[in-house]
C-alpha cells in the first residue's frame, strides 16, 4: 500500500477515561474535570471522558455521571462515553435526560480474542460481535453518535497472536451497522509498523469511504509513536492519545499506558501535518496533573520541553 503523509490528523484525548482507569488510587471529580478543562483549553474537541462500567471492577470510574454533569457545554466538542454492553448505552443516554447535555457518543468495544473479551467485558467474540451491533443500533435509534474500537487487535496478553483476518471479520460486521467509525487498538502495544500498515490497509478496503478508521496505540514495547505514524501514513484520520503517556487497561497484565498526547503533537508539528493542539498548553497540563497524581508521568517530549 503506498505511503502519504496526511495534511491534517484529528487527535482524540483518552486520557479522563483510559489513562486514569488503572490507577490505584481514585482521582476526585473535580480534578478530573480541572483535567478535562485544561485539555480543552489545550484545543481537545473530542475527548473520552468515562466509562459506563461496574464501580466494583473499576472503581476510577464509579463517578462517571457526576463527571458528565459537570461538563461545560461546548457546541465544539464531542464528549465520549465507553460503553462495554447496552446497560452502559442507556446510562450513557441517561446522561442527557431533560436538559442535561450528556454525552455525545457511544464508544462500544469487541475484543478481537474470546480469552480477553470474557476477561474484559464477559463476552466471547461471537457474543461480542451480537452485543455491539445491537449497541450500535440501538445508540443511533436514541439520537447518539455511535463508533466502535476492536481491542486487542494487534496481540492478546492470554491468546498471544490475533489474526488480521479476525479483525477484519469483526470490522464487517460492525460495518454493517454503519458507525461513525472503526478503530483498531492495539492494547498491550505488541505491534509494529509493518503489521499497522497491513492492518490499516486492509480495513481500508474493507470499508465504505463514510466510515473513517481510528487508531489506538500503547507504548508497552517502545513502538507507539512509530505506529501511530504508520497508521497515518495509511489513511487514518483520528489517532487517540493520553496526556503524559497515561493508561493500562485493568485486565490485560503488564499492559502499561497510551501514546503521549505530548508526543504525538511534538511527531505532528515536528512532520508538517496539521492538528488543533497547542504543545505548551499540554505539557502545562501535564505538570500541574503531576501535582494531583503525585509522580511524573511517561511522557518523554514533556520530560524534555519542560
Amino acid at each position: 500500500m503506498a505511503q502519504q503523509t496526511p495534511a491534517f490528523v484529528n487527535i482524540l484525548e483518552v486520557g479522563p477515561r483510559d489513562g486514569l482507569q488503572n490507577e490505584s488510587e481514585v482521582i476526585s471529580t473535580a480534578d478530573k474535570l480541572g483535567l478535562i478543562n485544561r485539555l480543552l483549553d489545550a484545543g481537545v474537541r473530542r475527548i473520552e471522558v468515562a466509562s459506563f462500567v461496574h464501580p466494583g471492577r473499576v472503581p476510577q470510574m464509579a463517578d462517571a455521571e457526576d463527571v458528565i454533569a459537570g461538563l461545560p457545554d461546548r457546541s465544539d466538542v464531542s464528549y465520549i462515553g465507553l460503553c462495554l454492553n447496552k446497560r452502559g448505552v442507556l446510562r450513557g443516554l441517561a446522561t442527557r435526560d431533560g436538559n442535561k447535555r450528556g454525552i455525545d457518543e457511544a464508544g462500544c468495544v469487541v475484543v478481537a480474542s474470546d480469552t480477553f473479551g470474557q476477561k474484559n467485558q464477559g463476552q466471547t467474540i461471537k457474543q461480542g460481535i451480537k452485543e455491539n451491533r445491537e449497541m450500535i443500533r440501538f445508540a443511533k435509534s436514541e439520537g447518539l453518535k455511535a463508533q466502535v474500537t476492536i481491542s486487542a487487535a494487534f496481540g492478546c496478553p492470554f491468546e498471544g497472536a490475533v489474526k488480521p483476518e479476525t479483525v477484519l471479520q469483526i470490522a464487517e460486521e460492525m460495518a454493517a451497522e454503519d458507525p461513525l467509525e472503526i478503530a483498531l487498538a492495539d492494547t498491550i502495544g505488541v505491534g509494529v509498523p509493518a503489521q499497522v500498515t497491513d492492518l490499516f490497509g486492509r480495513l481500508r478496503e474493507l470499508l465504505p469511504e463514510h466510515i473513517s478508521m481510528r487508531a489506538h496505540f500503547h507504548d508497552t514495547r517502545n513502538t507507539g509513536i512509530a505506529n501511530a505514524w504508520a497508521a497515518a501514513q495509511a489513511g487514518v484520520s483520528t489517532l487517540d492519545s493520553s496526556l503524559g503517556g497515561l493508561g493500562g487497561c485493568p485486565f490485560a497484565p503488564n499492559a502499561t499506558g497510551n501514546i503521549a498526547t505530548e508526543d504525538l503533537i511534538n511527531l505532528l508539528d515536528r512532520s508538517g501535518v496539521e492538528h488543533d493542539l497547542d504543545l505548551r498548553k499540554a505539557i502545562a497540563t501535564n505538570q500541574w496533573f503531576e501535582t494531583i497524581i503525585g509522580r511524573p508521568l511517561p511522557s518523554l517530549v514533556a520530560r524534555a520541553e519542560s
